[in-house]
């Protein structure tokens, strides 16, 4: 249903408030590059900071910008079901083409509650529903027998697996046994990801370099695997620097050094240290000088 290179897109700010231009450009510069998909009020884009106003408003704004050219997954997940239902609703109502739903963080829930928690959502919201492990933010994980009783479920149509764990998702492919796809939410770990069976990656990097990640997974689509390889390691320094602090304050560092947007972020989070940003600067210094023929998204 979705595949290629789909953009976890960061949420510009101006003032407190989203900052609806720089979202819209930030939205164009993505379609201009080719993305397969957009994927506001996720992760990257600051959802746990947002108002149920300001989360309706971002993917508002998304669907009216793409206006049909590429799917829409907005971020609807929660810890709490009834507001993941809520958000999902309204993700559906706002026009949206699917929904992506982190696992619930912080309540730490046992498997029967995670798989009791998407079949809610799903069993409510007639619009497909991906599911999203992340254990490294959640501290639950889950475990392939889950997702494949969560893959019988109507309107659950892929999950985002963002483990690095590719002995977990050989174990998910099989226990799944084709009836969801698998979406890569980890960006140095794309090409062992779609060799092993994925169709595609919910993407950081894609913000500032979405060309380079658009190679590469439509490299690994049409079976080369060498020119795959090579964009892989073209964004190995790039995809490191951008995790040295937590995700999204090194990403929205490289927007604004790009001169895309403010450098705004809200608290829990703070802007990038001195000694990280100096490192990510000359990342994506080398990432452009070693690589004359790739360039950011313009």
């Amino acid at each position: 249903m979705f595949n290629g290179t789909m953009t976890a897109l960061v949420t510009p700010f101006r003032q407190g408030r989203i900052d609806e231009e720089a979202f819209r450009a930030h939205i164009e510069r993505q379609i201009g590059a080719g993305v397969d998909a957009v994927v506001p009020a996720g992760t990257t884009g600051e959802a746990a900071t947002l108002s149920f106003a300001e989360h309706k408003q971002l993917i508002a704004i998304a669907v009216d910008q793409v206006a049909g050219r590429v799917p829409v997954i907005a971020g609807t997940g929660s810890n709490n079901t009834a507001e993941s239902i809520e958000l999902t609703q309204a993700a559906k109502a706002l026009g949206a083409d699917a929904a992506l739903l982190i696992s619930p963080y912080y309540n730490k829930p046992t498997q029967e509650g995670i798989y009791l928690h998407y079949k809610a959502v799903a069993d409510a919201v007639h619009l497909p529903q991906i599911i999203y492990n992340v254990p490294g933010r959640t501290n639950s994980n889950i475990l392939p027998q889950t997702v494949a009783r969560l893959s019988r479920v109507v309107n659950i149509v892929g999950i985002k697996d963002a483990t690095a764990d590719m002995e977990q998702l050989v174990h998910t492919l099989d226990a799944c046994e084709g009836r969801i796809e698998m979406y890569s939410g980890d960006d140095a770990t794309v090409v062992p990801f779609m060799a092993l069976g994925g169709q595609g990656v919910i993407s950081v990097v894609s913000n500032i370099a979405p060309g380079t990640m658009r190679a590469l997974t439509h490299a690994m689509q049409a079976g080369d695997l060498a020119a795959a390889r090579q964009a892989q390691f073209t964004l190995r320094e790039l995809n490191r620097s951008l995790f040295l602090e937590s995700n999204p304050i090194p990403v929205k560092a490289a927007c604004h050094a790009l001169g895309w947007m403010g450098e705004e972020i809200r608290l829990p989070l703070t802007p990038m240290s001195a000694p990280a940003r100096e490192e990510l600067l000359t990342a994506m210094r080398a990432f452009v000088s070693e690589f004359d023929h790739l360039e950011f998204g313009r």
